[in-house]
This record gives structure tokens, sequence and C-alpha cells, in this order.
């Protein structure tokens, strides 16, 4: 063992400045996050509490509201990512080079801009008064919708629309690029077998692109658990915390009530739910297809 250690040493020599990384900015901030969440830790107070932090949240009406919120978010935003992306991906990939280029940049183009951006961009699409949202309704002579003040249903699917717009631009370009990799020859021996559109789709695009579908649907459940700015900018965790996530909460918590040990115990709540939750997704996606 130790030979090989001696052999191999560049190896970790070259993963060090990443490790060190890692190690400084994710792992460490989680332990203290875990130990703090044992304390009543705030400005110019530290008492040991041990597990009351925890029990005190699930006692809490507001943050099992923001849980049961943070889950929808994830149950509507997930899903829809993934069969748009993949939709997007199917029609772009028989353009044109020119036009798939063009799809390519318009779909990414808001990852590269900001969400605070994005976000005040909704907020006037959402304007009840002279937004396009209700423009377009009007069109159709429905009437005007409060998007984000009105009901708590309706913010929160408003939230998710906004969220899912600027979380499919990279899940697309991934797709694309994984279909790419689909030897045409499959497709060429389905049809000759009478096979249809669908069921080549089903039978022979769907299988191959599951390493992608489970990279994107991991990477897209722990954005999802992590919405914050479009809730911060379009509603404020509002109406009646009907789109409060655990993360505005952790936010609000820590920095306007200055309950910093009670954050904290979010913190590892939703950490340990991000965690148990993409397992769970790898065990179930998990695939040794290779082509």
């Amino acid at each position: 063992m130790t030979s090989r250690l001696a052999k191999d040493y560049w190896g970790y020599f070259f993963i060090a400045p990443f490790l060190l990384v890692f190690l400084l900015f994710e792992i460490y901030p989680f332990v203290d996050a875990l130990y703090l969440s044992l304390f009543d830790y705030g400005l110019g107070n530290k008492e040991w509490v041990g597990m009351a932090n925890y029990v005190s949240l699930f006692k809490d009406e507001v943050f099992r509201r923001a849980l049961l919120n943070t889950f929808l978010y994830v149950a509507g935003v997930v899903p829809v990512t993934l069969m748009f992306s993949i939709l997007a991906a199917s029609l772009i990939i028989h353009k044109s080079a020119a036009a798939a280029s063009f799809f390519r940049a318009s779909f990414y183009l808001p990852i590269i801009a900001s969400q605070v951006i994005l976000s005040t961009t909704w907020l006037w699409i959402y304007n009840p008064v002279n937004g396009i949202a209700n423009y377009l309704l009007s069109l159709l002579n429905l009437g005007p919708v409060t998007w984000l003040s009105g009901s708590a249903a309706t913010a929160l699917v408003s939230v998710m629309i906004v969220v899912v717009t600027w979380s499919v631009g990279q899940p697309i370009i991934l797709f694309l690029a994984a279909l790419g990799n689909i030897p045409p020859s499959y497709y060429e021996a389905a049809s000759i077998d009478g096979a249809s559109v669908w069921t080549q789709f089903w039978r022979i695009t769907l299988p191959l692109l599951k390493p992608t579908v489970l990279y994107v649907v991991i990477t897209s459940t722990i954005g999802a658990f992590q919405t914050f700015v479009a809730v911060q900018l379009l509603t404020g965790g509002g109406p009646s915390y009907g789109t409060t996530t655990v993360m505005y909460l952790l936010y609000q918590t820590a920095f306007q009530f200055g309950k910093l040990g009670l954050a904290c115990a979010m913190g590892v709540i939703l950490a340990s739910m991000i965690f148990i939750i993409s397992i769970i997704q790898f065990r179930v996606l998990k695939t040794d297809v290779e082509y």
C-alpha cells in the first residue's frame, strides 16, 4: 500500500488544490454549521441547547410550510426541466447547424445572465396592470391575474415558471451532446425493423440518455432545493408564506432575526434532505449503459 501511494503521489499532488478548496469551503462550513446548530447562537450569545433547535423547527408551522413549499418546488421544477430539455434537444438536433447554434445560444443565455436581472424582468412580465402576461391573457378574452400576490397556489406556480426558464439551458446543451453521441446505425436498424419514431425514442434514445438524465435530475434537484433569488425578489415569501422555501426562511432567520444557531439547524436539515434524495435518485437512475 505504501509503495502504491509513493508511486502515485503525483496524482494526489494534482488534485490537492481542489481537495483543499473543497475541504475549506464545503466540508468545514457544513461541520461548523452542524456544531453551531446545537447552540442558541446569536449576536452576543452562545448557549448549548442540544437538539432543541431541531425540535423547535419541526414544531414551527412556518418551517413546516417552508418545507412543504420546497418539496413542491422540487416536484414541479425538476420534471418540467427534464421533459422540456429532452423535447427541446430532440427537436434542435435535427435542425441545420445555424438554427441549432441559434437555439443553443437562446436557451443558454439565461445561465449567463444574473438571476437578479431575470427575476426583475419577470417581475415586470407579471405586473398585474401593464405586464405582458396579462396582456396575452386579454388577447384570449381572459381576465387579468394577480400572479404574485393573489393566491398562494398561483404565486407558487408563477415562481416555478421563472425558475424553470433559467434551469433548462444547461440540460439542453448536455442532452444535445448526448444525442449527438448516439450512433445513427441504431436508428437505421430500428427503422428497417419497422419501429416507429415513438418506439425508437423509448427503446433507443431514452435508455442511452439515462446517464445524462441522472446528472440533470440530481443537479436540478439540488438547484430547486436551494431556490432563493426568485422568492426574495418576486414574492418575499408571500402571500401568507405560500412561496417561502427553507433557503429563504434560513436567510430571514439568520440575517433578519439574528438566530444563527436556528438557521444552521435549517441548513443541516436542508443539506441532509438533498443528500438523501440524491442518493435515492442515483440508486434508481444509475446505469451501466455505454455507447
